[in-house]
């Protein structure tokens, strides 16, 4: 029987709207004519005023066709706002269902003559007005109804079909219905909220809570676009519970088999706005990524004096893989959304720039193929997802609030978590984005991108891609890295980044912990060693935060005087004293402890197991042993369960001598390695002295466990 259907759509170009309308027809195996492409629209803004009489002119003339055949049911609908959520054979039954020969959507508002409101037939549930962004019926009575057209292009389709249906005559005529119920369409303008996902087998429905109904057509119509949006990642088949993502692998592109001066051309741009730690860690990931150097054009905006130390280094470095690069430094003064249209400028004036790649200082990019990736995905704008650690604050927002703000949408943990995993349409993306240069050209050409007195950058990005219909995604389908939290980050100190284990965890641990440290727990027998009775010792620190506690304690200089009279202790007298700084003194106790927490308790419970460490301690100090000044340590047993003591430099290259003997089992280690901790029992049983340093200086890190 659908062979007698026919549906009509009205486009002149094939928005990202247009191609998801056509991807929902061909799902469900519509036969569909399109009106319009490649014409130029002249009928009207309708976004923000009246219009749209061009496509009434195009049906009428298409109509004049197929006016003889009485069996044939044409459908007129919109295609840059709707989706299809059914197929034909629904679609007919429920047509036949409502006994009308001519059927139009319906919707709560007037529009566009609220003076016409009271001339409208009652109805006593369902939407009383007429909308004509989707209508069916049968072919003669249509094309008799669409030749009354003799208006402008830009005149009121909406109001045209309103005042047929208003006259008596004509509605019993053509036998005239609205569908109040929205049993076969649903307009979103005043129903978003009677609106539901309704995940069935392998498909998703949209529901109409208000009237229990599954209508076929979704439109959003007015400004329910991004609801629209929310709604098309899922319905008919774009994410089920059943196969995940149905049209992640639609369009893709392949770049397995091109040579390297084949890739496109990337216009790469880093902004570094704020102080922002990690930033050596950063620039230094621009240089591993996993694309040719010469097919990337590098600009850097750094608007902090603090980092052009970081981008002097990487400069001199690296230099040689970006010679086109163009730095803007903070003496230009240059304001963010100057510098960001300056960059994406670049791009649209160069007809060769094949992708524009924006990114923040505070992307954290650990997969090297995000670039490739992001390309591969073939969407006018894309964004990799990614979070702060352990948080669910990201880099997209899944809904707006209705001034424009964040709003959680209902899915948005769920893509944060990797729970549902796919290519999302969302409303807003930010800190890192991939823009095609053909988009930048053509729809975005004549566009600001950035600049708008009242918002900041990001929001105008957003707005103006929005508001020409380009779809912005925001992938999941990889893990790509994480956002770095720059809120707490004190550049005042010598080495902030130490500072950073509570905000940037995984970035602290990446830098300052030893390569080696996990293998603790999965290959114990080989890695962690037993040079005495009951004294373990492991890899615990990186050469990076040997160094960079040592520095700080000599930047801080107040090293004890290595006598009993010791005013930083509650009593004021320390019995075996060294020549050291305590962690407390440089504002470091905290972060110790925490390091304590996450990194040593796990290696003591494994090591003598039974016993829980409280991981307490207020002796935490590192030691500096000169043959000049203090060069060893007399016997002793220290005010703890057990210890720890990191070697913090290099025997044989920073000092000779040094080391560590254990009276009672008179069993020395003479050969610390730097980064490698011991852990040994502090009372009773592991009475022990530090051995002479006989040349240079030697640092160890030195905390008393649970006193």
């Amino acid at each position: 029987r659908w062979k007698n259907l026919l549906v009509i759509t009205a486009a002149t170009e094939e928005t990202d709207g247009f191609k998801r309308f056509m991807r929902t027809t061909r799902e469900f195996n519509y036969t569909v004519k399109v009106l319009g492409l490649g014409e130029e629209w002249k009928g009207g803004d309708v976004a923000r005023t009246v219009g749209g009489g061009q496509k009434v002119r195009w049906l009428k003339k298409e109509l004049l066709k197929h006016s003889e055949k009485k069996d044939m049911v044409i459908m007129f609908v919109d295609s840059y706002d709707v989706i299809f959520a059914s197929g034909p054979e629904e679609l007919l039954a429920k047509f036949s269902r409502l006994g009308h020969r001519v059927v139009f959507s319906a919707e709560g508002f007037c529009w566009p003559d609220q003076r016409l409101a009271p001339k409208y037939p009652v109805v006593h549930t369902g939407k009383r007005y007429l909308n004509s962004g989707g209508f069916i019926g049968f072919a003669p009575d249509l094309s008799a109804m669409v030749q009354q057209w003799k208006y402008k292009d830009n005149d009121d389709d909406q109001l045209f079909y309103t005042k047929i249906y208003l006259d008596k005559t004509q509605r019993t005529k053509f036998n005239m219905t609205l569908d109040h119920r929205s049993r076969i369409f649903q307009n979103l303008n005043g129903a978003v909220d009677e609106v539901v996902l309704k995940f069935e087998r392998a498909k998703v429905r949209a529901r109409n809570v208000a009237y229990d109904t599954l209508p076929v057509v979704i439109h959003g119509n007015g400004p329910t676009k991004l609801q629209l949006n929310y709604l098309g990642n899922y319905v008919p088949t774009a994410w089920t519970y059943e196969d995940g993502c149905g049209i992640c692998d639609d369009d893709l592109l392949f770049f397995s088999d091109v040579p390297d001066e084949d890739m496109p051309l990337v216009y790469i741009a880093v902004f570094i706005e704020h102080a922002t730690p990690f930033m050596e860690e950063f620039l230094d990931r621009l240089t591993t990524l996993n694309y040719p150097t010469a097919r990337i054009r590098l600009f850097i905006h750094n608007n902090v004096v603090y980092h052009e130390r970081h981008i002097q280094r990487f400069w001199e470095r690296h230099r040689s893989l970006f010679p086109d690069a163009l730095l803007v430094g903070p003496e230009e003064n240059l304001q963010e959304a100057k510098a960001r249209t300056m960059a994406v400028e670049a791009c649209k004036k160069d007809p060769d720039c094949d992708y524009y790649f924006s990114i923040d200082s505070d992307v954290a990019l650990t997969n090297p193929d995000t670039l490739r990736i992001l390309i591969e995905e073939n969407k006018s704008v894309i964004a990799p997802m990614l979070s702060k650690h352990g948080k669910l604050w990201s880099n997209f927002w899944g809904a707006l609030s209705p001034e424009g703000y964040y709003s959680r949408s209902e899915d948005y943990i769920e893509i944060v978590q990797g729970k549902r995993i796919g290519l999302w349409n969302v409303p807003y993306i930010t800190q890192t984005y991939l823009i095609k240069g053909s988009v930048l050209r053509s729809k975005l050409a004549q566009v600001s991108l950035y600049v708008d007195e009242d918002m900041d950058p990001d929001m105008v990005f957003c707005r103006s891609i929005r508001d020409q219909g380009v779809f912005m995604f925001v992938s999941n389908r990889d893990e790509f890295g994480r956002l770095v939290a720059s809120t707490n980050f004190n550049t005042s100190r010598l080495h902030p980044d130490m500072w950073q284990i509570f905000d940037n965890p995984v970035d602290w641990r990446e830098k300052y912990i030893h390569e080696n440290y996990s293998r603790i727990f999965e290959d114990e027998k080989n890695l962690v060693e037993q040079p005495c009775p009951d004294v373990y010792w492991f890899p615990a620190f990186s050469d990076k935060m040997c160094d960079q506690l040592v520095e700080t304690m000599e930047d801080y200089g107040q090293w004890s005087g290595g006598t009993n009279k010791d005013e930083r202790l509650a009593g004021g007298y320390e019995n075996v004293p060294t020549v050291d700084i305590h962690m407390n003194q440089i504002g470091f106790e905290k972060e110790w402890l925490k390091f304590l927490k996450e990194y040593i308790v796990p290696v003591t419970e494994k090591l003598y197991p039974g016993y829980y460490p409280k991981a307490q301690a207020i002796m935490n100090f590192v030691v500096r042993y000169r043959p000049d000044e203090q060069p060893s340590l007399r016997p002793h047993h220290d005010s703890s369960t057990f210890t720890i003591n990191i070697a913090l430099n290099r025997k044989n290259v920073d000092y000779e001598g040094g080391g560590c003997r254990f009276l009672r089992y008179n069993c020395k280690v003479e050969s610390p390695r730097k980064g490698w901790s011991f852990m040994h029992p502090g009372r009773l049983t592991h009475y022990h002295e530090g051995l002479p340093t006989t040349r240079g200086t030697r640092y160890i890190m030195v905390s008393f466990v649970d006193p």
